[in-house]
């Protein structure tokens, strides 16, 4: 379960009209489609399938206030893949501290 999520998750934030989405709604908080959609140099259609995308990833959540709909990020959806980051930044670390040891070993 948790690799999926992860992989929905990147694949959702491949897509860089996606990221610049997600990145203005965490800077700024939930905002409509038509506050989206003003700036970002594409369609309300457009939008639409991109918020979609990063709702279905479970990104962002959505708030109906009558036919408007507001999207605003969820910090729980980037959860598994800072959980997957967390994993092979150990293994990295390990790494280099190993190579470091070797390093002061030869000198």
């Amino acid at each position: 379960m948790r690799e999926a999520q992860v992989s929905t998750a990147f694949k959702a934030l491949s897509d860089p009209t996606r990221r610049r989405l997600f990145e203005r709604l965490v800077k700024e908080g939930e905002l409509s489609v038509s506050a989206l959609t003003d700036g970002s140099g594409i369609s309300q259609p457009a939008v639409s399938q991109h918020v979609a995308a990063l709702k279905a990833a479970g990104l962002v959540r959505l708030r109906r206030e009558g036919r408007l709909a507001h999207y605003a990020p969820r910090a729980a959806g980037l959860a598994p893949l800072v959980d997957w980051f967390r994993v092979y930044g150990e293994f990295w670390r390990e790494r280099f501290d190993r190579l470091e040891q070797l390093l002061e070993e030869m000198d």
